[in-house]
């Protein structure tokens, strides 16, 4: 019976990981940067530019909005340590997207780098 680490190895093998130190060109690059993690974990911080599809909805969001149906599109997406995006990708690729790639080692890896993170703005009622 396989596991989930199984199932992540399995998608691994399947897909692009762009390397950590290659990650910003590849999201100025990308048409569109897709953050795969839950929500309290985007708005806890995530990489600028990037719109949110938590993993357990994404084949969804991808289907419902017109500007992400098209299959040429340069897609990047990540999730904390890489393993959600893979399968993400994998999902993507499932669907006729011929064009994605994810992270190697997540926002984790973004952050270690030094990148930028986006965190919104919390409402100030002092």
């Amino acid at each position: 019976m396989k596991n989930a680490m199984d199932l992540v190895m399995a998608a691994k093998a399947r897909i692009t990981e762009v390397p950590a130190a290659d990650a910003p060109a590849a999201v100025r690059e990308a048409d569109v940067l897709i953050d795969v993690r839950e929500e309290s974990e985007f708005a806890a911080g995530h990489i600028p530019g990037a719109i949110h599809a938590s993993r357990g909805m994404l084949e969804f969001k991808l289907s419902a909005n017109p500007a992400l149906q098209a299959r040429d599109l340069k897609v990047l997406v990540y999730c904390k340590t890489s393993g959600r995006a893979a399968l993400a990708a994998v999902a993507m690729q499932e669907m006729g997207y011929l064009n994605v790639r994810s992270i190697a080692g997540g926002f984790d890896a973004w952050v270690a780098a030094g990148q930028a993170v986006a965190k919104p703005e919390q409402p100030n009622f002092g």
